[in-house]
């Protein structure tokens, strides 16, 4: 368990049960577990000539409007006679939903396709005359600053490609962008230069730290030997940034990472969650042969072994500082047995961004949608499909049948209830004590005196003989000690 003297003041704020944070004991039987999403349909196919088979990179979000966005590089691989050819160039694209399910590409007429603007481009790598930009690996987002600037409501890092740098834009509309310029400026310099910057590029506005904050992708070693990792940086004006960080995961396995899709949670957003794609490449051994679709892996390796023989998965890591990650080793999103399910270098590649989507089920909670791609680098288009997870529902804390018990540090929480986000089974319960900071019941919150609580809920408050107001032990410090019984605790909230 990690350490922590003082009381942690939790506040009202959502507590997701994603790391060890809150606990000063785990007892016998329980432990964090897991839970990777549920595979839902196919949203979108990256049919269009100008798009193709090699449409990794997304970025998802919901405006202010209400309508939910989606960027994507669009990019085609054909392989024949040991070549790659690239038929088009590589382009940034938008679709559009209102719910999350259906996806739109609306005609912008921004970029000339073949002499026609009558597509849904947004940026092209010759969309600017002085600087070759790689479009694709372009990460748009809403700038929530409340000291952004009219105009630049909308902000990305995009790489310029020679010298490989970052260059910072910004757009009142969502698709016409312009570089941010410094003071004295007359034309665009970079802005962040320590890295490589070939995958997804992106940054926000940390509303919990008070700053601007950068992920993006540098080798720890030699270009292309060293091993993949993510930087971070932080700004206070989304031009002048820090010396880049390498991010740290403790003692998880010293493994190569394409992507990192890290974003603050909103629904706590002092938490950071990341979902990077993981790059594994054990060379081209037996087991090879036996995976799907093997003349296409054969052509590719004809290219670059690598092409051939490396397989990527979807992870689910977590931070409190931005720096440090809990990174599971277990895939959030593994491959499936078919061809575009798929076993293949660049798929299961998770968007930047979850969506809280309404239920397929009448009467369910909301949920949260992924959208990932299948079926890359085959045919001539990639598949965008939606997975689907509970609010709060990554990582539970968990007991089988048989029971275990956990107790938290000393905390202090404002409100009147304590709300719980769990599942059990018809046998299995959850039941809650409040004790002092001590470690002594407090009468009328003692073990005994809890209702035995079970059933599926994303909100039910806790509840004991004598009610469920708590307001009497607001502003105290108190522990709080959690019996379960073949059930999952996924988050705890103080509030009214």
């Amino acid at each position: 368990m990690s350490t922590h003297k003082e009381p942690i003041d939790i506040g009202a704020r959502l507590e997701p049960m994603i790391d060890d944070f809150l606990f000063a004991e785990l007892g016998d039987g329980l432990d964090l577990r897991l839970h990777p999403p549920v595979k839902k349909e196919v949203v979108l196919k990256t049919d269009d000539p100008w798009e193709g088979n090699a449409c990794l990179y997304r970025t998802v979000f919901q405006d202010h409007d209400g309508r939910i966005r989606m960027y994507y590089g669009a990019w085609q691989y054909d392989v024949a006679d040991g070549q790659m050819n690239y038929p088009h160039l590589y382009y940034l694209c938008y679709a559009e939903s209102s719910r999350g399910k259906r996806w739109s590409k609306p005609s912008l007429g921004l970029v000339q396709y073949k002499g026609s603007a009558r597509n849904n481009i947004v940026l092209s790598p010759e969309s600017y005359p002085d600087i070759e930009i790689s479009a694709g690996d372009t990460a748009i987002f809403p700038d929530t600053n409340p000291a952004s600037q009219e105009g630049a409501e909308y902000k990305a890092l995009v790489p310029g490609k020679t010298p490989r740098a970052l260059y910072a834009l910004q757009s009142s509309d969502a698709f016409n962008f312009s570089f941010m310029l410094r003071e004295k400026e007359d034309t665009p310099e970079p802005v962040i230069t320590e890295g490589y910057f070939d995958s997804l590029n992106l940054a926000f506005w940390d509303q919990y730290r008070g700053e601007y904050r950068a992920y993006f992708r540098d080798f720890d070693g030699d270009v292309p030997h060293g091993v993949r990792g993510i930087k971070t940086a932080t700004s206070p004006d989304f031009l002048n940034w820090s010396q880049p960080k390498w991010l740290d995961y403790g003692d998880s396995p010293d493994q190569p990472l394409y992507t990192n899709q890290i974003k603050p949670y909103a629904r706590a957003p002092h938490i950071l969650f990341g979902f990077p794609m993981r790059y594994i490449d054990r060379g081209w051994v037996a087991q090879t042969d036996h995976l799907p679709g093997l003349d296409l892996r054969r052509a590719r390796s004809e290219v670059h072994p690598r092409y051939g023989s490396v397989v990527t998965d979807g992870l689910f890591m977590s931070s409190r500082d931005g720096v440090n990650f809990k990174r599971w080793g277990e895939a959030y999103i593994r491959p499936g047995p078919n061809v575009v399910d798929s076993w293949v270098y660049g798929d299961n590649n998770i968007a930047w961004g979850l969506i809280e989507t309404e239920a397929d089920s009448p009467g369910a909670p909301p949920e949260l949608s992924l959208y990932v791609t299948e079926g890359y680098w085959a045919g001539r288009s990639t598949n965008i499909r939606r997975y689907t997870t509970r609010l709060d529902g990554f990582v539970s804390l968990q007991a089988p049948l048989s029971g275990g018990a956990c107790l938290t540090k000393p905390l202090i929480f404002s409100g009147r209830h304590l709300y719980l986000n769990f599942a059990t089974s018809a046998a299995g319960s959850l039941r809650v004590e409040i004790q002092d900071q001590e470690g002594n019941p407090i009468p009328g919150y003692a073990l005994e005196e809890s209702d035995e609580i079970f059933g599926d809920s994303i909100r039910r408050p806790a509840q004991w003989a004598a009610g469920s107001d708590l307001s009497t032990l607001s502003g105290r410090p108190i522990r709080i000690r959690f019996v379960l019984k073949d059930a999952d605790l996924y988050s705890i909230q103080f509030g009214e």
